[in-house]
């Protein structure tokens, strides 16, 4: 189930027997592939990264008998008709981030220092698109040092939505990141939402 105003979210109970450990986002993302093409919602014991972030994990998050249990959605995407699985967030830009374009498809709130998507919830049945256009460097330098707070929104050059699928074609091929990871490049890349399709358990990092 989505994520409405007002409803809670998840519940405490014993970790579920066939929950398998993931140490970050990308790990997680390689489970709930696998649970995709077995047909089944896997459960993750997950222990960092941007959606265990997101998510409430840290030093505060349960331990010893009960873990929050968390239905949380995945993020589809299709680079170039391949299809992919990322659970915290896809990054497209050109040889380097200070220069020209760059989007990023956000499942998470996260990315590592950077609170890049403030209004982003990974059970919400949408993802969040940020898109950042063409800008000064001046003022590029002023948005990244704005990142870890979130207040690099609003900003004319920076557009915002949420969506439940979008398609984007590129002029020419952009280097892609799943999760961190780097995925090769790619001319159009359509992305969608996968409401509930992984279970995350949440415990101290440690």
């Amino acid at each position: 189930m989505t994520l409405r105003r007002g409803e809670d979210w998840g519940a405490l109970g014993a970790l579920p027997a066939a929950a398998r450990e993931a140490r970050g986002d990308a790990e997680a993302a390689r489970i709930a592939e696998r649970g995709r093409a077995e047909g089944v919602t896997p459960p993750v014991l997950l222990r960092g990264g941007d959606l265990w972030r997101t998510c409430g994990g840290g030093p505060q998050s349960p331990a010893g008998g009960a873990v929050a249990i968390l239905p949380v959605d995945v993020g589809v995407a299709a680079l170039d008709g391949k299809e992919r699985v990322f659970v915290a967030h896809l990054v497209a830009r050109g040889r380097s981030a200070w220069f020209g374009p760059l989007l990023a498809v956000c499942n998470a709130q996260y990315r590592g220092s950077w609170d890049l998507a403030p209004r982003s919830h990974p059970a919400d049945g949408v993802l969040d698109v940020v898109e950042v256009g063409s800008m000064s460097l001046p003022d590029r330098w002023r948005a990244w040092r704005r990142l870890p707070t979130g207040t690099h929104v609003p900003h004319p050059a920076i557009a915002q939505r949420r969506v439940r699928e979008a398609t984007f074609t590129f002029s020419r091929p952009r280097r892609i990141w799943l999760d961190g990871e780097p995925a090769g490049t790619a001319t159009e890349v359509a992305v969608r939402a996968e409401p509930a399709a992984l279970t995350v358990c949440l415990a101290a990092s440690g």
